[in-house]
């Protein structure tokens, strides 16, 4: 899927890029291994290790409601997508979980390879997060994998710089994010960061009225308004950076970059 997203966002570009995209492709790739070895070490088999402890304890809440397989796949899909809709919100307004996070939002670009561009700090304290919400729900294991793949493979998607037909994109972000949607969440205006934290459905972003859509894409700036500098953004300095002081959300040249809400029921342009 990664090599696919990859050659239809070449194909049809939906942002003009405008940093070389071999070199944030190696980039990318290289700061995300650290963080795939949690993924695969740690993020995947220790919830679902506390998956089956849970339901051989009978613990969590689809434990203890019988449910057909079909119901418990909803349930499931439902009750953690809402969940990592919070853990979102928490990675971006809880300033220590936003130190690490901040490395994913400082691309300069935003396209399928922003999707592994995760310090591998968030990383481990997602596996925290996970095996909480496991526990909590009760989600079985199997379903946990059938959730996951779904997760991984949708944020693959809407991270890409693959420039759908907007009609067809307008009718998916009836119940899906969309690269359009997230393209507003990686913006440089503040305001547009704090929306569409959602991962697979946008109904969380709508129920709390934080569901952008008004914003046409040729007039989103990717990026974090205080690391504008690529030289800035090398491995080693992003690899550092949830360890030395957060700087404000201001440009370099102190202001703060703004752009008026326009009311859009539609998914702009």
């Amino acid at each position: 899927m990664f090599l696919a997203l990859l050659w239809l966002q070449w194909r049809f570009p939906l942002r003009r890029q405008h940093f070389g995209v071999l070199h944030r492709l190696v980039r990318n790739f290289v700061l995300s291994i650290p963080g795939f070895a949690v993924v695969r070490l740690a993020m995947l088999p220790i919830p679902i290790a506390v998956g089956m402890w849970a339901q051989n304890q009978h613990i969590g809440l689809l434990n203890w409601v019988s449910l057909p397989g079909w119901a418990a796949l909803i349930a499931t899909f439902l009750l953690m997508d809402y969940a990592y809709w919070w853990w979102h919100w928490a990675n971006h307004m809880l300033p220590l979980f936003w130190r690490f996070h901040n490395v994913h939002h400082t691309d300069l670009d935003l396209d399928v390879s922003t999707a592994a561009r995760f310090h591998f700090g968030e990383m481990i304290f997602s596996v925290g997060f996970l095996s909480l919400a496991v526990m909590v729900f009760g989600i079985a294991p199997m379903l946990l994998l059938v959730f996951f793949i779904t997760f991984e493979a949708e944020t693959l998607f809407h991270h890409s710089n693959w420039r759908l037909p907007i009609q067809l994109e307008r009718v998916l972000n009836l119940i899906i994010v969309t690269p359009r949607m997230h393209g507003i969440h990686h913006s440089i205006v503040q305001r547009e960061t704090n929306s569409n934290w959602g991962t697979i459905f946008c109904w969380w972003d709508k129920l709390h009225r934080t569901l952008r859509r008004d914003v046409p894409q040729d007039a989103v700036t990717i990026g974090v308004a205080a690391y504008r500098d690529e030289e800035e953004l090398t491995l080693g300095k992003l690899f550092a950076l949830p360890f030395g002081k957060q700087r404000e959300w201001r440009l370099p040249t102190g202001e703060q970059p703004e752009r008026e809400p326009q009311p859009a029921e539609k998914l702009a342009e």
